[in-house]
């Protein structure tokens, strides 16, 4: 007869093990309802660290949940683990912030949703974490960028391990070096004499305006003299940079890569009275100090030196020296104005030295005057707006014989010429102005020292 119940105690604890049961002998068949997990060695599973009980229920989440799409309006949000953010910044910059805590693994997914963060940036602000060991915020500015970021420890914080078309993610510019200000999420530092530029932690890149020493005006007794040329002016301005100002017309768009290193600064002092200035130096840039003004008498003398602006030319000689020299792109300066006026030998006066945006006024015949300086540039890179680089005016001779006026300096602080009763100006300092030129009896003016100015995104 078949067997078809066992009692209860027909086996004892342990007593038939896998060796006493052949293989294939028990199947689905030979077994009525099921077998309670206390009947198993193993009655428990395991998924991500968390055991459940076999029979139990257990929810496995997604890697992130994503969210709806963000408009980024030059607003910001702030993240929560274990979520995806689309960000749209068609309109305008956006900055979404990361959880203010954080453990080992949280997860974050975000995804340029227009494929716009080149032309309107997202910052990924850190809240109080190291991102890729660094304390400083980062900025996404290339366009379709898609990147994960996981919570790893205090030291590192969050690190990127996941990027698609991203094409920098480096951190904000730490550095150190001159009078530092803030405008808003950007920093100035302002070197108005030679110094060191110290980046601890190298960002995109920096902005600049470097302003070389100005000429000094044409120095020589008894003649009428041109006014120094404005020191050379070089500037970039790039909005993902430095954000929204109004800059020179010089400047480029293409701003300074910078690295984690010390940059000497050099700033240009104006040059003394028939001297031309000298050049100032930030990493790769060089602007060129002004010409000297021509100061008459021989023609080596006579004529105005070339320079980051030009030299007016002096009376006896007139001829002008050149701007932009050596030449760089956009230029640095413009050339002086002509002093000798061969059809009215009867005029006696210097020209005017040359601007960072324009060229220097020649000797004017009626009314008989001294050539004006060439205007500077002006641009707000400081945070307010200033004029560098502007060209003295030429020297006059107010007497009864010549009465020929004195040359004002161009706007940007170029300085005045002189008149037999006015001694001329100097240029003025830290703008790189031009000095103004001699007259009869009154000597010649020095240049204004130079500046460099450096400004990028902090925060």
């Amino acid at each position: 007869m078949a067997l078809t119940k066992l009692p209860k105690n027909a086996f004892g604890t342990g007593s038939v093990d896998s060796d006493k049961i052949e293989d294939g002998t028990i199947q689905n068949v030979e077994l009525s309802g099921s077998l309670a997990n206390d009947r198993l060695v193993n009655s428990t599973i395991t998924f991500n660290g968390t055991s459940t009980a076999l029979g139990g229920s257990v929810t496995i989440a997604p890697f992130v949940e994503w969210q709806s799409v963000i408009t980024g309006a030059g607003g910001s949000s702030t993240a929560t683990a274990s979520e995806g953010y689309f960000i749209d910044t068609t309109s305008n910059t956006h900055t979404i912030n990361l959880p203010a805590s954080a453990t080992i693994g949280d997860t974050i997914a975000i995804k340029d949703y227009a494929g716009t963060f080149g032309s309107n940036n997202l910052t990924i602000g850190r809240n109080g974490h190291n991102i890729q060991g660094v304390a400083n915020d980062s900025l996404i500015s290339t366009n379709r960028a898609s990147l994960v970021l996981v919570y790893v420890d205090s030291t590192k914080g969050w690190l990127f391990t996941d990027e698609h078309n991203v094409g920098d993610l480096q951190s904000y510019t730490s550095a150190t070096g001159g009078t530092i200000t803030t405008s808003g999420d950007y920093k100035i530092h302002t070197f108005t004499g030679d110094g060191c530029f110290v980046v601890s932690t190298a960002g995109i890149g920096v902005d600049y305006l470097v302003v070389a020493g100005g000429g000094g005006g044409g120095n020589n007794p008894g003649e009428q003299a041109g006014g120094g040329g404005g020191g050379g002016v070089r500037e970039s301005y790039s909005t993902s940079i430095s954000g929204s100002y109004t800059a020179s017309p010089l400047a480029t768009s293409t701003y300074l890569p910078i690295s984690v290193t010390t940059y000497p600064i050099t700033v240009g002092g104006g040059g003394a009275g028939n001297a031309s200035g000298s050049n100032s130096v930030f990493s790769t840039i060089t602007s060129t100090g002004g010409g000297r003004g021509g100061a008459g008498g021989s023609p080596a003398n006579g004529i105005g030196a070339d320079g980051g602006s030009g030299g007016g030319g002096g009376w006896s000689q007139g001829c002008n020296g050149s701007g932009n020299t050596p030449p760089v792109s956009p230029p640095q300066g413009n050339d002086g104005g002509v002093g000798n006026v061969a059809s009215a030998p009867s005029v006696r006066g210097g020209a005017g030295g040359g601007g960072s945006t324009t060229i220097g006024g020649d000797l004017q015949v009626s009314p008989a005057k001294g050539g004006d300086g060439g205007s500077g540039a002006t641009t707000s890179i400081s945070g307010s707006p200033v004029g560098y680089g502007g060209g003295g005016g030429g020297g006059g001779l107010s007497n009864p014989t010549w009465n020929t006026s004195k040359g004002i300096g161009g706007s940007g602080g170029g300085g005045n010429g002189a008149d037999d009763s006015i001694v001329a100006t100097s240029g003025t300092t830290n703008r790189g102005g031009g000095g103004g030129g001699h007259s009869g009896t009154q000597s010649g003016a020095a240049g204004g020292k130079g500046i460099v100015i450096i400004r990028y995104k902090f925060q």
